[in-house]
């Protein structure tokens, strides 16, 4: 497990904790604003809207809020005006990593951002220096207790998937981003529950971090990244071996 894979792990373990922060649904409700400002309020005619309320419909985000979020999005009612802006950079162990944002205070951001890479012993980089090493794609994470690895590849391959890859505990099927939202419906139709259906962007390959001193540090970038207000996703192309994860956790 690697990358993305091993950094949702991560935050799976730890989302309690950030429902209590409120930190899911103030996400859930930027990216619902932004998608209906970018394409307007008809989740039918916006994939992008579309998939952000299937993902706050997922967790239990009530209607209400929902629709209060896409009539920001349109200018029916009064709200911050959200920028998207990525930034990108190394952190410990020469890892690549990318940082999304929604903003309504760039400098605030950048200055927050920089602080954490430096303080981690990374470099905040320029625009294009990490992102080439990754890829858009569709990831939908679903348990190996859920389903069945040929139904599950009859199912994904025939909506559209790229593939399908076995990890510890679970399997991520991978999309295009075009196909991604006609796969997760697919799944759906099916029943079979996802413990996550993100666009990600994923690693082309990946940096082993064998070593404690560096591996916690990169840890302490990620989180305290992850928990920043206007960080909408992190991703980075970091391996770090089970038995010093297990250590770390």
């Amino acid at each position: 497990m690697s990358g993305h894979s091993k950094w949702s792990t991560i935050k799976r373990k730890k989302g309690a904790v950030d429902a209590k922060r409120g930190k899911i649904f103030t996400r859930l409700i930027k990216e619902i604003t932004v998608a209906a400002r970018m394409g307007g309020g008809d989740a039918d005619g916006n994939p992008r809207l579309r998939s952000a309320i299937a993902t706050a419909k997922s967790e239990n985000m009530p209607k209400d809020n929902i629709d209060r979020a896409i009539k920001k999005g349109t200018g029916e009612l009064e709200g911050a005006i959200y920028e998207e802006i990525t930034y990108e950079g190394y952190g410990p162990g020469g890892v690549a990593v990318l940082v999304d944002c929604m903003t309504d205070n760039k400098n605030r951001t950048v200055a927050d951002v920089r602080h954490a890479f430096s303080k981690s012993g990374g470099n905040l980089g320029e625009s294009g220096c990490v992102s080439y090493m990754f890829d858009k794609r569709g990831s939908l994470l679903v348990d190996k207790k859920d389903i069945d690895e040929e139904k599950l590849i009859d199912i994904v391959l025939e909506a559209g998937a790229d593939d399908v890859v076995e990890e510890e505990n679970e399997f991520q099927v991978l999309t295009s981003p075009d196909d991604f939202n006609t796969v997760r419906e697919a799944l759906e139709t099916e029943s079979v529950t996802l413990i996550e259906a993100t666009l990600a962007m994923i690693p082309q390959n990946v940096v082993e971090v064998a070593d404690e001193k560096p591996a916690r540090r990169l840890l302490k970038l990620m989180e305290t990244l992850e928990d920043h207000d206007d960080v909408q996703n992190v991703y980075a192309n970091f391996d770090i071996p089970d038995e010093l994860m297990e250590s770390l956790s």
